[in-house]
């Protein structure tokens, strides 16, 4: 079922800002209101977006990903909240929430996309739009998204294996810090299908950075032959540092995505490279195509081609150029 085009969509206003993070449970405001009411110098209310992912609490991908949000919010003259639950289900009802509201357009992460399948269709019926970001580049389609935007983990898992081959590592360690998420499992798939050497995957818990150095380190001790990490978000790369100086491992590291802490990881030489998603430009162009569509009618990669935003490499040779932007929490 498609979502009707923008003229047969009722456009849908909540009265209060603050009522929707009171009913979002655990969400943060991310807008741009002139007042506590969301209203513009007019009077009117603004329209609403909700921004809805997986993301654990404290993390700083999303972070920058809700800061891209609310830069495209005070562009566009709307509201956005944000709201996440690690937790399937949790999400899912998330979603209903914000259904519930009246809010006239969602922007949704499909981590483990069948939890999402129902919640999305609901909004679908209620004529709310849909996009998806960072998570389920091979569902969106099926999921009937308007549009999604992000990288391709399989390509970005590959390009990683091929830069695996380059630095003649011989043995990878694929660390998974959040077991059944489709976007970890598709890059280590990807790096295990190009890398030439030896891929094998570690799964640990990503909410308790102390277990996943332990875990790390544990199993570096266990096999000296692994000589290359590779993890799936920056704090993480950072911990495996740690990890191989507890295991006096000679071991390098690499990972997927960036931070300003990262940066400085890449500069020192700690971190031998980063994979750039760009989340920032994620949460920012989701919100926008939202406006697009409600104003519009219009549709990036016209609901049949993703938008990517990744992969980009970061390097010693080039993150100098990235440390300004990185700082700036723009990459």
């Amino acid at each position: 079922m498609k979502t009707p085009p923008p003229s047969s969509v009722p456009v849908r206003f909540a009265a209060l800002a603050s009522a929707v993070c009171l009913l979002l449970a655990g969400c943060s405001a991310v807008d741009g209101a002139d007042d506590a009411s969301g209203a513009d110098a007019a009077g009117t209310s603004r329209p609403k977006v909700a921004l809805i992912t997986h993301g654990g609490e404290g993390d700083a991908f999303w972070e920058l990903v809700q800061k891209g949000a609310q830069a495209a919010a005070a562009k566009d003259g709307i509201d956005v909240t944000y709201a996440s639950d690690s937790d399937p289900a949790g999400q899912a009802e998330l979603m209903r929430d914000a259904i519930r509201q009246k809010v006239d357009g969602i922007a949704v992460t499909l981590a483990k996309p069948s939890a999402m399948t129902t919640p999305v269709d609901e909004a679908r019926r209620a004529g709310i739009p849909v996009v998806g970001l960072n998570s389920g580049m091979d569902d969106w389609q099926s999921a009937g998204l308007l549009g999604y935007f992000g990288q391709d983990e399989s390509v970005a898992g590959r390009a990683v294996g091929d830069k695996l081959d380059e630095l003649k590592a011989r043995h990878a360690l694929c660390v998974i810090h959040e077991r059944g998420n489709v976007a970890l499992e598709a890059r280590c798939a990807g790096v295990k299908k190009a890398f030439g050497g030896e891929t094998e995957n570690l799964y640990v818990d990503g909410t308790d950075m102390d277990a996943v150095t332990d875990s790390v380190a544990t199993r570096l001790t266990q096999d000296p032959s692994i000589d290359e990490v590779v993890t799936n978000g920056a704090q993480f790369a950072l911990a495996a540092v740690k990890s191989a100086e507890e295991a006096r491992s000679r071991c390098r590291v690499a990972t997927f995505d960036l931070n300003k802490d990262l940066v400085r990881a890449v500069r020192a030489g700690d971190v031998q490279f980063a994979v750039d998603q760009q989340p920032y430009l994620q949460g920012y162009l989701a919100v926008d195509s939202l406006q697009l569509y409600r104003t519009n009618g219009n549709t990036l990669g016209g609901g049949e081609a993703p938008v990517l935003t990744g992969p980009a490499f970061v390097t010693k040779a080039n993150v100098a150029a990235v440390a300004k932007w990185a700082a700036d929490g723009t990459r």
